[in-house]
């Protein structure tokens, strides 16, 4: 499947907010958001746009949680189509998938500082799941599973400057993590109220079922 292949910061912008898609970058000073909010000029521009619409609205939320999980339509409506078979809210089910996919797991994990540099990981093969190698991002874990760094893979200087930093980004509770072995482990599956994301899920509901 094509990928973005354009500036990241640019998705940032165009959202108005962090979707931490640059890794180190976004956690510094030099992270666009941060420099636009401190820029008097760029503020004005801001305050002229033209007031969006209720759809305008719910596109922007959609668009920002498909940008931060690095997942095209086609994929997202299959997600939200499987999150609205499910029981419960079809929002928190949304977010309950993208949140197991194998890429985010090694991003909450803290072997990544960023989903796109887990996704690499992933598809490079330096990531197992129970003891076996998955090179599929999209792979979904569950209760119990153990996804670690690939033994031969321990030493990649990305996975060690991410684990380096991974602690003041805090850790999801559903998730547990032994730095010192390179692994974690799928406490539980995640709840809607355990995922933090900016994003107001409901809009992106209401869009799907316009």
């Amino acid at each position: 499947m094509a990928r973005y292949t354009g500036a990241k910061c640019k998705l940032c912008r165009t959202e108005g907010e962090k979707l931490f898609l640059k890794g180190f970058k976004c956690f510094g000073p030099k992270c666009s958001i941060e420099k636009s909010q401190h820029h008097p000029r760029k503020a004005r521009k801001g305050k002229r746009r033209q007031q969006k619409s209720e759809y305008g609205i719910q596109l922007r939320e959609k668009q920002k949680l498909k940008r931060m999980y690095g997942v095209y339509e086609r994929q997202f409506r299959r997600y939200f189509a499987i999150a609205e078979r499910q029981k419960g809210i079809a929002g928190d089910n949304l977010l309950s998938l993208l949140e197991r996919r194998l890429d985010n797991v090694v991003f909450r994990l803290g072997f990544a500082v960023s989903r796109g540099i887990a996704r690499q990981l992933v598809n490079h093969g330096h990531i197992t799941v129970n003891g076996s190698k998955v090179d599929i991002p999209s792979y979904m874990v569950k209760s119990k599973d153990v996804i670690a760094i690939a033994e031969g893979s321990r030493e990649h200087l990305s996975v060690k400057e991410a684990l380096d930093t991974a602690e003041s980004r805090g850790m999801p509770t559903w998730l547990t993590v032994d730095p010192t072995r390179f692994e974690g482990q799928v406490s539980a599956l995640p709840l809607g109220e355990q995922i933090d994301v900016p994003v107001k899920i409901q809009l992106v509901v209401d869009l799907y079922t316009r």
